[in-house]
């Protein structure tokens, strides 16, 4: 699964420079996380940075977009791939 943020969110900006993969920018009203860039940190860490470090809790797992441990993995090594190759 990717996470998400929620509307709980009250934009204190810790998140987003915590995220390995870049995939936390700032929305409309709240942080917003892309699900397409989100590997909930597999590849770089154990657990998630974001929920880690957000003071108010509000970055649950989506429960719209289910990912297994392996399709996380795949992805993380997607986005190194497009991010050596761009580099």
């Amino acid at each position: 699964m990717a996470l998400l943020i929620t509307d709980d969110c009250i934009n204190c900006d810790v998140c987003e420079p915590e995220c390995p993969n870049e995939a936390i920018s700032m929305g409309e009203d709240h942080y917003l996380i892309d699900p397409n860039k989100c590997t909930e940190c597999v590849g770089h860490y154990d657990e998630p940075q974001c929920q880690q470090v957000c003071p108010v809790s509000c970055i649950p797992f989506n429960p719209e977009w289910r990912e297994t441990r392996e399709e996380l993995q795949a992805k993380y090594e997607r986005l190194m791939r497009e991010k050596k190759a761009a580099a």
